[in-house]
């Protein structure tokens, strides 16, 4: 067996993540991906196909390059996932809950801002979903769920954009910004509570987890713009706060959707 580590210096999420996994799907030898996302590595456990590994992260185009090859003498070839796992299913769970909440209280608040927090929890959910799908689910399967779910959110986005645009000209109302505030502090301790977890296993050097833990860390600071449009629609009386943030997260869903498509390609 042969221990080969890349260097791929456009991988910065787990969308890129997931890319390589199922591009690497259809190379056979491989025995184990470990993904070191903070320092844009991956490490392959094969035995011996390297030309077809190195060929299949160049046609990514995602900047990989070989940094070492070497032979791999432990009797543990693949790592065990059970944790990682359990891990990920706690997190999917927190943040699809904090969907249906966030949306819910959204749409009785009249707040853009909750609402489009909410359908990011979602956008992560669909990720998380995408990465805990049967090992040996066919490629194809796999790859028409994230064109699914890439779709499904685009559109709820483009929703969103077009609320945002009605209630910016057509709407006087003020949100809520009790809810929009005591929501959001919720999210923002659920998606904490999240990166409790998943620093639980980068304690283990699981890297897998690096990644869902920088992907958590961006929703930390929705919440806080959140709970700040709040304070403002408090402090001014103005519905604004509330539709700038909303937009703000709006296009943020759109990116997440494109990157989700493109682990459809």
């Amino acid at each position: 067996m042969l221990k080969s580590q890349f260097i791929i210096s456009k991988m910065d999420c787990p969308s890129e993540e997931g890319m390589i996994r199922m591009k690497l799907e259809a190379v056979e030898g491989i025995q184990n991906l470990d993904f070191d996302i903070p320092n844009r590595k991956l490490t392959v456990v094969h035995d011996g196909n390297l030309e077809s590994i190195d060929q299949s992260l160049t046609d990514l185009k995602l900047g990989s390059k070989l940094e070492i090859s070497e032979e791999y003498h432990s009797e543990v070839l693949v790592e065990n996932d059970q944790q990682q796992r359990k891990l990920l299913w706690a997190v999917l769970i927190i943040n699809f809950a904090f969907f249906v909440l966030e949306a819910f209280t959204g749409f009785i608040s009249k707040s853009m801002g909750l609402l489009a927090d909410g359908l990011d929890m979602l956008a992560d959910s669909f990720v998380y979903a995408i990465s805990l799908m049967a090992v040996g689910a066919a490629l194809i399967t796999k790859k028409r769920v994230a064109r699914i779910a890439g779709y499904f959110q685009m559109i709820l986005a483009i929703v969103g954009f077009a609320e945002v645009l009605r209630r910016f000209f057509f709407v006087q109302e003020v949100p809520d910004y009790r809810l929009m505030m005591v929501i959001s502090l919720l999210a923002l301790l659920g998606n904490t509570a999240s990166m409790i977890l998943l620093q639980r296993a980068k304690s283990k050097e699981e890297a897998h987890m690096k990644a869902s833990m920088i992907f958590t860390s961006n929703d930390v600071i929705i919440n806080i713009g959140v709970i700040i449009a709040g304070g403002l629609v408090f402090w001014l009386k103005s519905k604004y706060p509330d539709l700038i943030v909303g937009s703000i997260v709006f296009v943020l869903v759109v990116q997440g959707a494109v990157r989700i498509l493109k682990l459809g390609k």
